[in-house]
């Protein structure tokens, strides 16, 4: 009752802030509710606050115990749906696929079922010796990608 209850608001909170998106929300057996949201734009602790008095200020505690943490994925938490590919274009992504093929390139564009990838590489001239930079880019299925996470560089 209390999950349903929490999940119906967060999605009342979620359609006013259309900005805003859950990865993952969780209730423990304690009543310990746990809510993971990004955004289209990044995520503030105004953000937090508002998604957890939606929820909390419309659960009654008298009826239910219950704890509620609200957070951001984190910048080096796994890109896990096709709207945070969206967000991170023209950032550097870590990418493993399923067969444990590692792909660290700027990522170019992203759709639903795909995401498209670019990097530079030295390889060897065709004629003579020595080696010359080359554009490589790839595209990758998301269900071919086993973790992507944006990689920070300062």
């Amino acid at each position: 009752m209390l999950k349903q209850k929490a999940e119906e608001l967060l999605q009342t909170a979620l359609n006013e802030r259309v900005d805003l998106f859950l990865i993952n929300m969780t209730v423990g057996s304690d009543n310990a509710i746990k809510v993971v949201i990004d955004g289209d734009n990044g995520v503030l602790v105004e953000d937090c606050m508002f998604i957890s008095r939606a929820i909390e200020h419309n659960l009654d505690r008298e009826e239910e115990d219950f704890s509620l943490e609200v957070l951001s994925a984190g910048a080096t938490s796994p890109l896990t749906m096709p709207r945070q590919y969206k967000k991170n274009i023209g950032r550097t992504l870590e990418v493993i696929t399923n067969e444990g093929q590692k792909t660290e390139g700027k990522l170019e564009d992203a759709t639903e079922d795909s995401i498209l990838l670019k990097w530079k590489a030295r390889e060897p001239k065709p004629v003579g010796k020595g080696k010359v930079t080359v554009t490589k880019e790839a595209t990758i299925a998301l269900e071919d990608i086993k973790e992507a996470k944006v990689i920070i560089k300062f």
